[in-house]
C-alpha cells in the first residue's frame, strides 16, 4: 500500500507564546458553536499552520515505519493459498503450497527490482500515481488513482480483520464478536488520526521489529525441531471446523485443477501488498534519499521473502489447516505446535500473537495517513472534490479520514470481517498500481535512453507485464467472489473523475484572469434599479432595505409576489404604518412560480440597455438542520435564476435569527433582573402597539417632508395628465359604483387597453396584476396596474393606501381621463367598478 508521500508530516507542540485556548467568546469575540466546542473537547485545541513540520527518517526508523503493511501481509498469505488448494487437492495441497509460494516470491522480486528504479528517479511525493501521471498523462493516471483508493479502503478492512483474527486465536472467547471488535478498532483509529496521530514516531516501528523477530525465531525453532525429527505434523482429518479436504491430486492437469492453482496464486498475491510503501516516502529519508530508500526497500523485500517462505515451509511441515471461522490462524497453529505447551512455549506463542495483532493494526492505520495524502494529490490535480484538500482542526485531512472510515466500516460489515471474503477485493487495486508504475518507468527509460537504459527498461517492462497478468488472473478467477465489484467501481469512478476534472477546467477558464492584460473597463449604466423582494415585514427585511439604500441606486422598489391575498393585505397594512419611504409593489403570481416571476420582472426592467438591476433577497438563517427542515431556500433559487440574466445581479442578505433570538432573550432577562420591565423607554414584545418589539421600528432616515398637494402635482406631471381631466367625483377618492355585469362579451363603451394611445376619457377593464403603495408625508399613493389581452394600464389613487376589493387577481373597470407616460397609459383617481373578486376574497354579493 502507498504510504504518506513526501516528507512525513509531523505536528509539533506549540511553542511558548503560541496559540492559546480560546476564551469564553472563542474567536473574534463570537461565541463558539455547540459543535465547535464539542470538537475542541474531543480533538483538543486547534493547531496552526506553523506547527506543521516535517520529519526526516533514518534507515532503521524508516524500515520500521514504512514496512508494516508489506511485512504484515505474510501473516495471512500462506493461509489464503491453502484455502484455495485444500478443497480441490486435499492433502496434496501441502505439497503444492511450496511451488505456489516460489511463484509468488518470483513476482515479488520483479516488483522490488522495478521499484528500485522508481525510488532513484521520483523523489517527489505520490509514488505510483505520480509515475503514471508523469508518463501517461493525468487522465490515464486516474486508473492508478482509483486502484489505489480502492486498495486503501480494502487494506483497512483486511488488516484489521486479520489482526482481530490473531487476537481471537489467542483468546477464542472473543471470536464471535470479531466484527464488533473490528468496527471499534477502525473508529478508534479514526479518532486518533483526527487528533493528529503521528505515524513517523518510533513507537510505530516497534511492531515491525517485534513481529519480524518473533516469527523468524519461530521459523528457526521449527527448522531445528524438524531437523531433529521431533516436529510432528497434525492430522487435518481429525480437526473440526476446518475447510473441507478434497479427494486428492488426481487429474492435476485438468482445467479445474489449473483454475484452482490460479486461484491459489491469486490468493498468495495478497502477500505482496504494501511492499511499494517506501516509494511513496522517498523525500522523508535523510540524504541521499534515493540510495537510502533503495537500501530500505531491498531490506524490506528480504524480510518479507524470509517470512513468507518460512511460514509456508512450516505449514507444509506441520499441516496447519485453515479454519472456516478464520481462527485459530495458520500462523497461530504453527506457533502453538512449534513452541509447545510449556510455560516458555506459551509465552512465546502469545508473543507471536501480540506481535501479529500489533503489526496488522499498524498496517491498517497506515491507510489513514496514505489515503488522505493521495486524495489531496488527486484533488490538487482537479480530479477529486476540492474539499479533500482542506486540512482540518488538527492539521490533518479530516474529510478524507472520515470518508475512509465510513467506507471501510461498511466493507467490514458487508463482508462480516472475514479475511478470505475480503481478499478478492484486495490485490486487483495494488497490482494495477504495480503494472502502471512498471510500464510508466519502462516508458521513462525508453524516452531518455540514459546509460544502462536497456536493462532498466527490461526490468520495468517485465514487472509491468507480470503484474498485468496477475490482475487478469484475479479478475477471472475471483470474478464471482467479489472481483466484479472492483471492476464495476473502475468503470464508474475513472470516467467520473475525468468528468469532474472537465468541469473544474471549464470553471477555471471562465473565472481565471489573464495575467499581463489590461482588465476590461468598468461598465457605466445610466440607471441602476434595486429590487428588494419582501416576503414579510420583519427585521430581516429592514436589514435588506438598509443594504439597498447603501448601494445608492437610481431607484429602490420593494416587491411582494402575491400568492396569498390575505397575507398580502396584512403586509400592506404593516408596510403603510411603518412608512419606510420605499414603494411596495404587489405583483400577482397565480402559478406560484416565484423564480419565474422574479425573472420576468427583471427582464422587463433590463429591456433598456442602460439599466442594471440588483435583486436583494433577505434570508433568515437558522441552524443547518432546522433551516433545512423549516425552509425551502427560495432565495437561493431566485438568485440562481436572476444571476443568469444580463446586466443583473442577485445579493442575499443573511439575518441570523438564532443569534438575534439569543440577544433579545439575554436583554429581556437582564431587563427583568434589573427591574426595568415597566420602564417607559423599554418596549415589551407582543403587546401589539406601535414601537413595541412585536413590530419592527423604522431605522432608515426620515422621508423628506413634502406637502401632499405638491406630491400630487408632481406625480400628475410625471404621468402627463392635466388636472382638469380628473372627474370631480374621482377627486373625492370614493368613485366606486355598484358591481354589476350582465350579458356576455365586452360591455358597451369599454375600450381595449391596447387602443389607449392618446389622452382622453376612456373606460377600460382588466385583471389587477400589480398593487403598489407609495407612502408620502402622512399620506400615501396607491398605484394599481391592470391588464387585458392587449396591454396594461396603471391607475393612481392619491390619499389612499388600500381600496377594498382592488387586490391582485381581481377584475375591475376604470373610467376617467387617461394620459400617456413613457408609452404606457395612466389614469389618475379614476372611477372604478369591481367586476369579480380576487384570490382569497368573498364572492361579490356575499355577506361579510
Amino acid at each position: 500500500m502507498p504510504k504518506p508521500a513526501g516528507p512525513q508530516t509531523d505536528v509539533k507542540s506549540a511553542p511558548a507564546g503560541g496559540p492559546k485556548a480560546a476564551g469564553p467568546l472563542g474567536n473574534g469575540g463570537q461565541n463558539d458553536s455547540f459543535w465547535y466546542a464539542a470538537k475542541r473537547r474531543l480533538l483538543g485545541p486547534p493547531l496552526v499552520n506553523e506547527q506543521l513540520g516535517e520529519q526526516r527518517l533514518s534507515k532503521p526508523l524508516a524500515l520500521g515505519v514504512l514496512s508494516p503493511d508489506g511485512i504484515s501481509s505474510s501473516a495471512y498469505g500462506t493461509e489464503e493459498i491453502l484455502i484455495a488448494l485444500l478443497p480441490a487437492a486435499g492433502m496434496a495441497a501441502f505439497a503444492l503450497l511450496l511451488p505456489m509460494t516460489l511463484v509468488v516470491l518470483f513476482v515479488m522480486v520483479l516488483v522490488l527490482l522495478s521499484y528500485r528504479e522508481i525510488v532513484m528517479v521520483y523523489i517527489r511525493p505520490g509514488g505510483s500515481y505520480v509515475v503514471a501521471r508523469e508518463n501517461f498523462g493525468p487522465k490515464i493516471a486516474q486508473i492508478c488513482a482509483v486502484a489505489l483508493l480502492i486498495d486503501y479502503v480494502v487494506t483497512v478492512a483486511v488488516q484489521i480483520a486479520a489482526g482481530t483474527a490473531a487476537v481471537a486465536s489467542a483468546i477464542p472467547a472473543i471470536g464471535p464478536y470479531k466484527l464488533e471488535i473490528c468496527v471499534v478498532v477502525v473508529l478508534v483509529m479514526c479518532y486518533g488520526n483526527l487528533r493528529g496521530l503521528k505515524e513517523a514516531g518510533k513507537a510505530f516501528a516497534i511492531p515491525t521489529y517485534l513481529f519480524a523477530g518473533s516469527v523468524i525465531l519461530m521459523i528457526i525453532v521449527g527448522l531445528i525441531r524438524q531437523v531433529m525429527g521431533n516436529l510432528q505434523p497434525v492430522d487435518p482429518h481429525a480437526l473440526h471446523g476446518t475447510y473441507t479436504l478434497g479427494a486428492g491430486a488426481e487429474g492435476i492437469i485438468t482445467f479445474a485443477m489449473i483454475f484452482t492453482l490460479l486461484r491459489a496464486f491469486a490468493n498468495g498475491g495478497a502477500s505482496l501488498t504494501g511492499i511499494e510503501a517506501v516509494s511513496d516516502a522517498v523525500g522523508a529519508f535523510h540524504p541521499p534519499e534515493g540510495r537510502n530508500a533503495r537500501q530500505v526497500l531491498v531490506t524490506e523485500g528480504l524480510i518479507l521473502g524470509v517470512l513468507v517462505a518460512g511460514i509456508s515451509w512450516l505449514a507444509h511441515a506441520t499441516h496447519a489447516t485453515p479454519y472456516v471461522s478464520g481462527y485459530p490462524t495458520v500462523l497461530a497453529q504453527e506457533a502453538q505446535i512449534i513452541f509447545g505447551h510449556t510455560f516458555i512455549g506459551q509465552a512465546l506463542f502469545y508473543l507471536v500473537q501480540l506481535a501479529t495483532m500489533l503489526i496488522l493494526y499498524t498496517g491498517g492505520n497506515t491507510s489513514f495517513n496514505g489515503f488522505p495524502f493521495l486524495t489531496s494529490y488527486v484533488a490538487g490535480d482537479s480530479f477529486l472534490p476540492r474539499w479533500l484538500l482542506k486540512r482540518g482542526h488538527r492539521l490533518v485531512f479530516s474529510n478524507a479520514i472520515i470518508v475512509l472510515t465510513i467506507t471501510s466500516v461498511a466493507l467490514l460489515i458487508v463482508k462480516d470481517a472475514d479475511v478470505n471474503n475480503l481478499v478478492p477485493l484486495y490485490a486487483i487495486g495494488v497490482f494495477t498500481a504495480f503494472a502502471m508504475a512498471g510500464f510508466g518507468m519502462a516508458k521513462y527509460h525508453y524516452k531518455r535512453r540514459e546509460q544502462g537504459w536497456r536493462y532498466k527498461f527490461l526490468i520495468n517492462f517485465s514487472a509491468g507485464v507480470m503484474t498485468t497478468i496477475v490482475v487478469g488472473i484475479f479478475a477471472v478467477v475471483k470474478f464471482t467472489e467479489g472481483a466484479w465489484v472492483v471492476l464495476v467501481l473502475f468503470a464508474i469512478f475513472v470516467p467520473a473523475l475525468i468528468r469532474l476534472n472537465r468541469e473544474y477546467t471549464a470553471e477555471a477558464e471562465v473565472l481565471e484572469t489573464v495575467g499581463g492584460e489590461q482588465p476590461p473597463p468598468a461598465a457605466h449604466y445610466t440607471r441602476r434599479t434595486v429590487y428588494v423582494f419582501v416576503d414579510s415585514f420583519d427585521l430581516a427585511t429592514l436589514a435588506a432595505l438598509r443594504y439597498a439604500r447603501s448601494q445608492r441606486p437610481t431607484s429602490i422598489r420593494a416587491v411582494h409576489f402575491v400568492i396569498d391575498s390575505l397575507r398580502a393585505d396584512k403586509l400592506r397594512d404593516k408596510w403603510t404604518r411603518a412608512d419606510r419611504g420605499v414603494a411596495l409593489d404587489f405583483i400577482d403570481c397565480p402559478d406560484r412560480r416565484l423564480a419565474k416571476a422574479a425573472s420576468d420582472l427583471v427582464e422587463r426592467e433590463i429591456e433598456d440597455p442602460g439599466t442594471h438591476v440588483t435583486v436583494i433577497l433577505p434570508r433568515r438563517t437558522y441552524s443547518p438542520l432546522l433551516g433545512r427542515l423549516l425552509h425551502d431556500r427560495t432565495a437561493d433559487k431566485i438568485a440562481a435564476v436572476v444571476s443568469r440574466l444580463p446586466r443583473s445581479a442577485a445579493t442575499i442578505i443573511p439575518y441570523d435569527v438564532p443569534g438575534r433570538v439569543s440577544v433579545l432573550q439575554a436583554r429581556q432577562a437582564a431587563a427583568k433582573a434589573a427591574g426595568k420591565a415597566e420602564s417607559g423607554g423599554t418596549a415589551k414584545a407582543g403587546n401589539g402597539k406601535p414601537g413595541d418589539a412585536g413590530e419592527p421600528k423604522a431605522d432608515v432616515g426620515p422621508v423628506p417632508a413634502e406637502p401632499t398637494a405638491a406630491v400630487v402635482q408632481r406625480l400628475a406631471a410625471e404621468a402627463e395628465v392635466v388636472s382638469e381631466h380628473v372627474p370631480a367625483d374621482a377627486e373625492a377618492g370614493n368613485g366606486a359604483k355598484p358591481a354589476s355585469r350582465n350579458g356576455q362579451g365586452r360591455p358597451r363603451g369599454v375600450t381595449r387597453i391596447g387602443s389607449v394611445t392618446k389622452p382622453g376619457k376612456v373606460a377600460v377593464e382588466g385583471k389587477v396584476r400589480v398593487v403598489e403603495i407609495r407612502p408620502v408625508e402622512r399620506n400615501s399613493v396607491l398605484a394599481i396596474e391592470i391588464s387585458d389581452q392587449t396591454g396594461s394600464l396603471t391607475a393612481m389613487f392619491y390619499g389612499r393606501s388600500h381600496i377594498p376589493g382592488l387586490i391582485c387577481g381581481a377584475r375591475v373597470r376604470f373610467s376617467g381621463s387617461a394620459g400617456i407616460q413613457h408609452g404606457h397609459p395612466v389614469m389618475i383617481n379614476p372611477a372604478y367598478e369591481l367586476i369579480s373578486a380576487g384570490q382569497g376574497q368573498l364572492p361579490l354579493g356575499a355577506a361579510d
